[in-house]
């Protein structure tokens, strides 16, 4: 049991960091709301059904479960 979560956790945090590169840069960051390009455009609107917005759904939900297997390991370890 541990080993498969010990591989599981392995394979999430490599699968993690790929998606995490593969992320574009946040480049108008907190400016952006002072030189007027954030705002209500069909792109921020419609960002879920996009390559962008589905990689950051990816991203968290791959959190969520490297950090559910780290403490399931971490917890089986005091066992």
């Amino acid at each position: 049991m541990k080993l498969a979560l010990q591989i599981a956790l392995m394979v999430i945090s490599v699968v993690l960091c790929v998606v995490i590169l593969l992320q574009e840069g946040k480049d108008a960051g907190f400016g952006g709301a002072f030189t007027g390009q954030g705002g209500d455009t069909y792109y921020s609107k419609n960002k879920r059904h996009t390559l962008e917005g589905k990689l950051e759904i990816i991203t968290v939900i791959l959190g969520i479960l490297f950090f559910v297997a780290a403490m399931v390991l971490n917890l089986s370890y005091f066992n």
